[in-house]
């Protein structure tokens, strides 16, 4: 963990000196912004490779949309679709994260390489997730989670978002470490879009801070979501289709990295994987600047204080992966 940044570590995973960038392969025809361009196997897997060239840190596989109103696949089908992806991309050596809201589909991606485990669900919608993932010892993200969104944006009413979203993920996260799943290896993400409309996102978002206080690494998931299409409308226009909503989740993920975001979870990696880096260069400067008789380009991080120009691989990417 860099000192400077306090936005701790993963037990299990690399220890990035900044936040991560979590790069997206959907292996579904149905997801919001992306579906059926990476339906098969070796096109899903390419994929993850070329997100990782792009800069991301870690390669988030999922088989099922969660949209609003998307039926769920069945068992057989989100194991078809996800296993074969996360084997390949984990013998390339990528670090890989299964997006998964099933005890099964989770076990057999750990099996085949997987590290992590990110159910959107935080464990609810499966009863043995949570064993799984202990057993296994493996990170696990928990996400603020009130039901499926089959029919439309479930149970989305808050009197004080921030507060309601908080303390019902500090009570998930309880029942997660009660489960046997280690305090170190857990994440936390606000589950922007999960039962929330925009004004609930934008404010939470505000008030990433809040959320850091749950003692546990935060994952932002903003990626094209219907917000950003809603801030980019305006008051009257129509919102962007979502894969032109890449430079507004850039920006949110730049924000979310200054705000002490352990990881940003985006479908285009480039732009993302610039402005974090952007954002923790900035985090160096005010160390030095608050460090009285410091030299302007002295730094208290021996891993980037003379780092050569390009040092860092395409986009400032680091060359661990």
């Amino acid at each position: 963990m860099s000192k400077q940044s306090g936005r701790g570590r993963v037990a299990g995973l690399p220890d990035w000196d900044r936040c991560a960038v979590m790069g997206v392969v959907n292996v579904t025809p149905d997801s919001f912004s992306d579906g059926g361009r990476w339906f098969d196997t070796t096109s899903a897997v390419k994929h993850g490779l070329q997100l990782v060239e792009e800069g991301a840190d870690l390669v988030d596989v999922g088989g099922e949309s969660t949209r609003p109103g998307a039926t769920r696949v069945d068992e057989a089908e989100e194991l078809r679709r996800v296993i074969p992806v996360v084997r390949g991309l984990a013998a390339e050596g990528v670090v890989v994260s299964v997006d998964t809201m099933r005890a099964s589909v989770a076990a057999q991606a750990l099996a085949a390489g997987a590290a992590l485990v990110n159910d959107v669900s935080g464990g609810l919608a499966d009863p043995e997730m949570i064993p799984v993932v202990a057993d296994a010892g493996a990170p696990f993200v928990v996400m603020h989670w009130r039901g499926f969104l089959e029919g439309g944006n479930v149970k989305g009413v808050y009197a004080d978002v921030v507060a309601e979203v908080v303390d019902e993920l500090h009570a998930r996260v309880d029942a997660v470490l009660a489960g046997g799943i280690a305090p170190d290896r857990v994440v936390v993400d606000p589950g922007l879009g999960f039962s929330k409309d925009a004004d609930h996102d934008l404010t939470l978002l505000a008030h990433l801070d809040r959320l850091r206080t749950l003692g546990h690494p935060l994952l932002v998931a903003a990626s094209r979501k219907r917000f950003l299409g809603r801030v980019l409308a305006g008051p009257e226009g129509a919102p962007p289709p979502a894969r032109e909503r890449d430079a507004a989740t850039a920006a949110v993920s730049a924000l979310a990295a200054h705000s002490g975001a352990w990881a940003v979870r985006v479908h285009e990696v480039r732009a993302t994987a610039d402005a974090v880096r952007v954002a923790r260069a900035v985090e160096q400067a005010r160390a030095v600047t608050h460090t009285p008789g410091a030299h302007p380009h002295d730094t208290d991080d021996p891993h980037t204080a003379h780092e050569p120009h390009g040092a860092e691989g395409p986009h400032g990417a680091e060359g661990a992966l």
